[in-house]
């Protein structure tokens, strides 16, 4: 994959990535609850498997990632 850059401070440009950050805001941050033995890295793993693996997308019509993945390598 090629990255390009945008322009700073036009967050507009980068929908997908600011998408993705409200999704974590509103689904993974929002649902901790901070204590000093968290461990933010196990969670976000956890996070992670969920999101990829046994979420829907509406923009994938109720498909995981993961099968959406697994339809590309297929064809």
């Amino acid at each position: 994959m090629k990255h390009r850059f945008i322009k700073a401070g036009i967050p507009q440009l980068n929908g997908k990535v600011e998408r993705s950050h409200l999704t974590d805001k509103k689904e993974f941050y929002q649902l901790l609850t901070y204590t000093y033995d968290v461990n933010l890295n196990e969670k976000l793993n956890e996070w992670e498997h969920f999101y990829n693996f046994n979420r829907p997308h509406g923009s994938f019509k109720g498909k995981t990632p993961y099968e959406i993945f697994k339809t590309k390598l297929n064809n």
